[in-house]
């Protein structure tokens, strides 16, 4: 066994939103609690807040702070790689502490290419485990904003959990109307109200949105109301394919190739729980644009009836078509 695979990963928490959101405050909200955790903070210098500078313990040349709490906060200067790199090497060395990083988004950022630099930069996937995205979206300009900015609604889309804010300058009717449109654009993601960012910790780190084995959550409501998968004209949309019929492996990974290098651009997130022919066990799979992973997963239980359930969410996706496709694959298509 190599020494790099003894290495354990430090878990990555993408935390985003639109301009004015609130994830700054939840970000020193974060900061200031007693919690025990060690977080290495990577800031986006073009945010539109900075942390509270009341939380800064000491500061250098090279923009790494330390916090009154423990965590250190660094100003991203270039490439999120050689950044994180940097890191690395400095707590290699002793010379800072931390046991997980959080990154904090520019809020006209589409987290994708932050998202994917965990999956396609060698150096950093050795070291960094990417643990979940974390969306914040005002509940009072929220639809505006998400009607007139794609990032934002991009946000949405890769989003693990969904915060809304400001819910207390709302009626309860909006706060409502604002979280259908959220589920329609993102089934997968729960979504919490969070109050001058009065979020529990547990429910912003280590929530194992990327990894394969955990459970595919769907809300409910979103399997029910199949009618409003699209709301406002979104650009990001999601939709379920669900079958009892097993798929025939080889069908389904041309098809699976294929869809990802057509729409791959527009695919932000999908995860499924797979029924294939000739095995006994699930499958589960899940992708970021091209970049598709999977893995055996538990064997079927006695009192459960095997099938088949893919979450996905795009940009402008063929939903007819994708689910047309996947039929195809299944062992009793034509």
């Amino acid at each position: 066994m190599e020494v790099m695979d003894m290495i354990p990963q430090i878990p990555v928490t993408i935390l985003t939103g639109f301009l004015g959101a609130g994830k700054t405050t939840l970000l020193n909200r974060i900061l200031r609690e007693d919690h025990g955790h060690k977080i290495a903070v990577i800031e986006n210098e073009f945010g539109e807040e900075d942390v509270d500078s009341t939380l800064l313990v000491q500061t250098n040349k090279e923009q790494i702070v330390q916090m009154s709490n423990g965590c250190i906060c660094c100003t991203i200067r270039g490439d999120l790689s050689r950044v994180l790199t940097d890191l690395r090497h400095r707590r290699e060395r002793g010379e800072i502490q931390f046991d997980r990083v959080m990154i904090e988004t520019t809020g006209v950022a589409n987290p994708g290419p932050v998202a994917q630099t965990f999956f396609m930069d060698d150096a950093v996937a050795a070291f960094y485990r990417l643990d979940g995205v974390i969306t914040v979206v005002d509940a009072k300009h929220g639809n505006e904003t998400l009607d007139k900015e794609l990032e934002a609604q991009a946000q949405v889309g890769f989003a693990d959990r969904i915060f809304l804010t400001k819910t207390d300058l709302v009626t309860p009717q909006e706060v409502d109307a604002i979280r259908a449109r959220l589920r329609a654009m993102n089934p997968r993601a729960p979504i919490k109200q969070a109050h001058m960012g009065e979020v529990a910790i547990d429910e912003v780190l280590d929530i194992e949105g990327f990894n394969l084995n955990t459970v595919l959550d769907i809300d409910p409501e979103f399997l029910v109301d199949t009618g409003h998968h699209h709301h406002h004209g979104d650009e990001i949309g999601s939709f379920v394919f669900t079958s009892y019929t097993p798929f025939d492996p080889f069908r389904l990974e041309r098809f699976w190739g294929t869809i990802t290098q057509v729409y791959g651009p527009d695919l932000l997130r999908y995860k499924g729980v797979l029924y294939l022919e000739g095995t006994d066990h699930k499958m589960i799979t899940q992708g970021v644009h091209m970049l598709v992973a999977a893995d055996l997963g538990p064997k079927w239980k006695a009192d459960e009836r095997p099938m088949s359930k893919i979450v996905f969410i795009g940009r402008n996706l063929p939903e007819q078509a994708i689910i047309t496709g996947l039929e195809t694959c299944l062992v009793d298509a034509p």
